[in-house]
């Protein structure tokens, strides 16, 4: 044993003597992780949060979050002598005279848009993989703390630097609280120090945007990555896989060390990007001004989709006992946010329910065979997708010399009819794919060639599958729908009769798929 082997070991048990953590530490080093690509999604959240954290850190030590009116007499020629905020100026100083300052603030906006992209990403993977099932439920909740999190904080973040643009942002944001019954004015005067756009708000976001909001996520994401240690990961179906182990390579040497060079992969990425692609050029827009705004304001992409909604929502408004209700703005910036975000929320409890399935599931679903959840995800995909389309209608309208009328009612018809047949569309493919698979079981695979029979017929020669690929395409379960009887076994009518019927029929709806190859056919088929 060398020298420093024996340091190492010394300093091992010194720790182990006082804190019991050797039984623990060689436990977790032996923790297997299985492999595949779509696993990436979550590290590479974890990876640009990191990034998010240092690039932040830095700007932190350059930026003034004060409102104070100043006059700018900075580098950037076009904007000197005009009044602005000291927060204005600042971010104009980082930007300009702080060596690698424009590249810190482009790293931290392009982070910020992987990040939410990743979150996204996941979060699709684990619904459509069916990862949100028991025992995952209260982690499914945590991803979707992290996506309204992350909403919040990009909002807060592009509004920090007071140009005209974050200021637009904040005046929707403004007016989106207002719209709030009974609390939405004492909620927007305690944000904004007053009316709009106020004396304190940069101050108040900016505490927010570093402290609070920061610290809530670095406890979300330790609470989330403890669960996944805890109740391990899941994994795809394959030969050797079961509910009751993991397939794949240990923390150390292999999963460490494709985590640090993934981390510096993503890092690199990033840094690249924020080096060849300008983002935000607040210095294009000027400072913040209530009586000014430009054309073409556009929030980053992932709340697009909310201006989107506000803008295809008609002109409504309820006028009572001297109160105003903006229903143009309730409805589509606060009510259907606050339907979606709830129901993502507590579809895993919605699923188990339908299905009467409470058991823990450690293998994933290949999304085909789950064709209702399915359907269920890319129609709400195709709902945001027409919303931002809706939310970047100006532009649209004059790159493609389209009517922005035209976008508008293209969106107010298409967000009601488009999302409903996205779902039927996709549960027919789901099922077409299911039959296909059952064809592939039955008869092989297409080789192209043609074999020419005795007596004439020409026939495709089909070449077995292998074994891995045909216990993947015969792993999955059959959906089977629940059968609740009206009376027990006494014959006393059950409670909740509606209840059980609703039940009853969205089981049945949710178990849709092709029958799965039976055993009996399989020897048929190798006896054939």
């Amino acid at each position: 044993m060398t020298t420093t082997e024996k340091k190492i070991g010394t300093a091992a048990n010194f720790v182990d003597e006082r804190l019991g953590a050797a039984k623990w530490v060689k436990k977790s080093l032996n923790k297997v992780f299985p492999d595949h690509w779509t696993f990436m999604f979550g590290e590479v959240c974890m990876y640009s949060f990191i990034i998010l954290l240092l690039s932040g850190t830095f700007l932190t030590f350059w930026f003034d979050p004060s409102q104070k009116e100043i006059v700018y007499n900075g580098s950037y020629e076009p904007l000197q002598g005009l009044k602005m905020s000291a927060a204005y100026a600042s971010t104009l100083n980082i930007s300009f005279e702080v060596r690698g300052g424009l590249l810190m603030r482009q790293i931290h906006h392009w982070a910020a848009n992987i990040f939410m992209a990743a979150i996204v990403a996941h979060l699709l993977r684990v619904f459509f993989t069916g990862a949100f099932r028991k025992p995952r439920e209260f982690n499914w909740i945590l991803g979707i703390l992290l996506l309204t999190l992350g909403l919040v904080e990009g909002l807060l973040g592009y509004s920090l630097p007071d140009d005209l643009l974050s200021g637009t942002g904040l005046r929707i944001t403004s007016a989106i609280i207002q719209a709030i019954p009974v609390v939405g004015t004492y909620a927007a005067f305690f944000l904004f120090g007053g009316e709009f756009p106020g004396t304190d708000f940069i101050p108040r976001i900016f505490t927010l945007h570093i402290l609070i909001i920061p610290g809530i996520f670095l406890a979300v994401i330790t609470i989330h990555v403890m669960l996944v240690w805890y109740q391990k990961h899941t994994q795809f179906p394959g030969v050797g896989r079961t509910e009751n182990n993991v397939v794949g390579h240990p923390i150390l040497p292999v999963y460490m060390a494709k985590a640090g060079g993934f981390f510096f992969v993503v890092f690199g990425i990033t840094a690249f990007i924020s080096a060849v692609a300008s983002i935000n050029p607040i210095w294009l827009y000027g400072p913040y001004t209530p009586g000014q705004i430009s054309a073409g304001s556009q929030p980053d992409w992932y709340m697009g989709w909310l201006d989107g909604l506000v803008r295809m929502a008609p002109p409504l408004e309820t006028h009572a006992f001297g109160h105003t209700i903006s229903w143009n703005i309730l409805i589509p910036a606060v009510i259907v946010p606050g339907i979606i975000f709830t129901g993502m929320a507590l579809y895993p409890f919605i699923e188990s329910w339908i299905t009467g399935d409470k058991r823990e599931h450690h293998l994933l679903d290949r999304p085909r065979n789950v064709p209702n959840r399915t359907a269920l995800g890319v129609m709400s995909i195709t709902f945001v997708m027409i919303s931002l389309i809706n939310g970047g209608n100006d532009i649209i309208a004059t790159n493609f010399d389209l009517s922005i009328n035209q976008i508008m009612w293209f969106s107010r018809i298409g967000i009601f009819i488009l999302p409903p047949l996205a779902f039927i569309i996709t549960k027919r493919l789901c099922l077409s794919l299911q039959r296909a698979d059952r064809e592939l079981l039955l008869h092989g695979a297409e080789t192209g060639r043609l074999l020419r029979l005795p007596h004439g017929e020409f026939v495709e020669v089909h070449a077995p599958i292998s074994p891995e690929k045909a216990y993947l395409l015969q792993s999955h379960e059959q959906l089977v729908p629940l059968e609740i009887e009206d009376v027990d076994a006494r014959g006393v009518r059950r409670p909740g009769a509606i209840k059980n019927k609703i039940q009853r029929r969205l089981s049945k709806a949710h178990a849709v798929s092709v029958p799965k190859v039976t055993e009996q056919e399989l020897k048929e088929i190798e006896n054939h």
